[in-house]
């Protein structure tokens, strides 16, 4: 199944469903940046959640920020997913390891650590991002984006994230989060029925291996509340917007001093996008032409 994101409502509109299939793009993120198991796991649902908490959002240029940072080794997670489908992220330390839990799973939340906190920003698209924090639950991920959207943004949800990883890479990834919307929020069967469904939403990983579709799966979560699929299944993707004329444009803000230390110390500059892992290489004659163009600016400021 292609990576896609679909949305449904239930209840007359009192309940929100969004589904999304990650597998490929979450591929791509481990392969960039060489992750091992568990760092795929961990990184796999941040992007996953970045994803379903980006979807509800209005403005075709608005993005959710994601960072999660506990006391475990795999240090602090960052996470940026656009209501247009595109994610991208990082870990501090991507080669981290843990011992599985016993039952034989990831233990992403040994790996992130269960003592920290989640911090989300929101970007509109115009004035002031919203940010929150709050505490972290259990590290795994779902559990604290669950928590940080019933008490950040009073927002009763279920959520499901899941990755699984193979001897060959990642199998399946993606994730369903239920939502009671506010017009509901005070009807308490809806409440009930939202915690009825947590079971089953446990199930998800499995079954996207089962190669059962988000279709069925929400058909099979809000098919007796009056489900209504909503048109257009959106594409999501790891894309990163970093290109070398934007790292030309961050070496220029060093100023032609620091520049002119490069060329005669190291011949050259290189920089790595910490989202995506690309390598940008300049050379001394692109550090020289930077300095030029400075000293234009400051001779034009002069002048006038």
């Amino acid at each position: 199944m292609a990576d896609q994101l679909i949305r449904a409502t239930a209840a007359d509109g009192g309940i929100r469903i969004v589904g999304v299939v990650t597998t490929r793009l979450v591929e791509e993120a481990r392969q960039r940046h060489a992750l091992s198991a568990v760092g795929t796991a961990a990184l796999g649902r941040t992007m996953t959640a970045g994803l379903l908490l980006a979807s509800s959002m209005k403005r075709p240029e608005s993005r959710v920020n994601i960072r999660l940072r506990g006391d475990g080794p795999l240090g602090g997670i960052l996470v940026d997913a656009g209501l247009d489908g595109t994610v991208r992220g990082y870990v501090d330390n991507p080669e981290t390891d843990v011992p599985a839990t016993p039952q034989g799973k990831l233990d992403v939340g040994a790996a992130i650590g269960r003592n920290g906190y989640l911090y989300v920003v929101r970007d509109v698209g115009y004035g002031y991002p919203y940010s929150s924090t709050v505490e972290l639950v259990s590290g795994e991920v779902g559990e604290d984006i669950a928590y940080y959207l019933a008490t950040s943004e009073q927002t009763p949800s279920a959520l499901a994230l899941g990755v699984y990883v193979g001897p060959g890479g990642v199998e399946a990834a993606g994730g369903i989060l239920l939502q009671i919307l506010p017009k509901a929020a005070r009807d308490e069967s809806l409440i009930t029925v939202l915690e009825s469904r947590m079971a089953e939403l446990s199930a998800f990983t499995a079954k996207l291996r089962e190669h059962k579709t988000l279709p069925e799966m929400i058909q099979d979560l809000g098919g007796d509340l009056g489900l209504t699929m909503l048109p257009g299944n959106q594409l999501v993707r790891f894309h990163c917007p970093c290109s070398r004329d934007r790292m030309l444009g961050a070496l220029k803000m060093l100023g032609a001093e620091e520049l002119q230390d490069m060329i005669e110390t190291d011949g050259g500059a290189e920089a790595t996008c910490h989202f995506c892992n690309t390598v940008y290489h300049s050379s001394s004659e692109d550090l020289a032409a930077l300095i030029q163009d400075l000293e234009s600016q400051r001779s034009s400021e002069v002048s006038s």
